[in-house]
């Protein structure tokens, strides 16, 4: 099969079109801290990668994180609760 285009995926004049997929979420996670071990395995399970290793920390990029509560389920020490988004 020959493509007219040579992108699989559809971009603009512009160059590709970032999603601000956080705007979806109708829950966030939230780590609590005091909880946390540090294990990771709320960064394995993310499944856009909105989890992140900060100073030794894990923090949750809000921009991208889509609230599936996928960490939240998978936390051991359940450190991760779901909060009902503000304003949604």
């Amino acid at each position: 099969m020959k493509f007219k285009s040579k992108y699989i995926a559809p971009i603009g004049a512009d160059g590709i079109h970032v999603l601000n997929t956080g705007d979806w979420r109708t829950q966030r996670p939230v780590i609590d801290h005091e909880k946390c071990i540090k294990c990771g395995i709320c960064f394995l399970y993310c499944p856009v990668n909105s989890i992140n290793k900060i100073e030794g920390e894990f923090v949750i990029s809000y921009d991208y994180c889509k609230g599936c509560g996928i960490c939240a389920h998978e936390c051991p020490k359940k450190a991760i609760n779901m909060a009902v988004e503000e304003g949604k």
